[in-house]
């Protein structure tokens, strides 16, 4: 038995993220596995649990072999079939955690840990409002750290946080026109400065009509590399205010962890469960609509350093 924590994902940034942040919390040597099956394991993940490595492609077998860790967490679908795995070819000995749900019964793992809006119960569910993530009062000092430029920018300095598209919400060009002209209304009546940052999913047409509209403002709209390293940890730092796409539980975790105002702009019907978890934050008073007033603090949301101490507690316990 190794006495390191196995983190394993797939190439999802989402997911490695979660994974990692409760991973590092955990007083172990942390090793990231990137772990994906290969077909039928793929198509069935988690359910077909037999075969062990020969899941895995062939230049990824050697990866996953005794001796076994000591815990595993996996976050996503692909990951869930190897966390489950590890429960019986460790013999149990291998504390194996699961984020999200794995949409099938929750005792293939010592414990799930789902999001309230999954609507997941069982003996050994956690159940946090948002995703897991590492902001805290050091990282976002960190943050600051890192981008020390950002404190010269006028104040109210405002972090734009940009998704994309998701199954049955519609981020498009008329969405990011809307948001972009809204954003500048505010700006207008407030001054300050608009620091935008894009996600993968971000669409082109989207961003192209950010960088426009922005183009006079004080602050930035980053994409990608081509704009430099990625300023995020330091907008979170230093932003007084953060407006968050509605369509990421992600993003707003984290944006809900800072301890700022969070304003988003729901301009259709969310899905089921998305809309679940904005209910939630509002009733929190972690989340506004993009005019509405908001106090400059609130109470961050952080829930990753709870969840870590109750595993430690769970696998003392065992």
């Amino acid at each position: 038995m190794r006495e390191e924590c196995w983190a394993i994902t797939d190439a999802s940034a989402g997911n490695q993220r979660q994974a990692l942040a409760l991973a590092e919390r955990m007083g172990l040597p942390v090793r990231h596995l990137l772990l994906e099956p290969r077909a039928p394991w793929s198509w069935l993940a988690p359910r077909l649990a037999v075969g062990g490595r020969l899941a895995l492609p062939a230049d990824r077998r050697a990866l996953f072999v005794p001796p076994w860790p000591r815990l595993a967490i996996g976050c996503g679908r692909a990951a869930a079939l190897f966390t489950r795995m590890l429960r019986r070819l460790s013999r149990g000995h291998c504390y194996c955690v699961q984020i999200l749900d794995p949409r099938i019964d929750p005792a293939h793992w010592d414990t799930v840990i789902a999001p309230r809006h999954d609507q997941l119960a069982g003996p050994n569910v956690l159940v946090p409002l948002g995703s897991l993530n590492p902001v805290d009062e050091d990282w976002l000092a960190d943050g600051r750290d890192a981008c020390p430029a950002f404190e010269e920018l006028p104040p109210p300095r405002v972090g734009v946080l940009l998704g994309g598209p998701r199954k049955q919400l519609a981020l498009d060009a008329g969405y990011a026109r809307e948001l972009a002209a809204r954003l500048l209304a505010r700006h207008r009546r407030e001054g300050g400065s608009l620091l935008a940052l894009a996600s993968r999913r971000t669409p082109p047409a989207a961003l192209a009509i950010f960088r426009e509209a922005l183009a006079g403002v004080p602050g930035l709209v980053w994409s990608g590399p081509d704009d430099g390293r990625n300023p995020y940890p330091g907008v979170l730092g230093w932003a007084d205010r953060l407006v968050v796409t509605p369509d990421s539980v992600n993003m707003l975790s984290e944006a809900c962890a800072v301890g700022c105002a969070v304003h988003t702009h729901v301009a259709a019907p969310l899905p089921d469960k998305l809309a679940r978890f904005h209910r939630a934050l509002r009733e929190r008073g972690l989340l506004h609509g993009l005019d509405e007033d908001a106090p400059a603090h609130q109470s961050p949301l952080r829930e990753t350093a709870a969840i870590a101490a109750e595993l430690k507690r769970r696998m003392a316990g065992r």
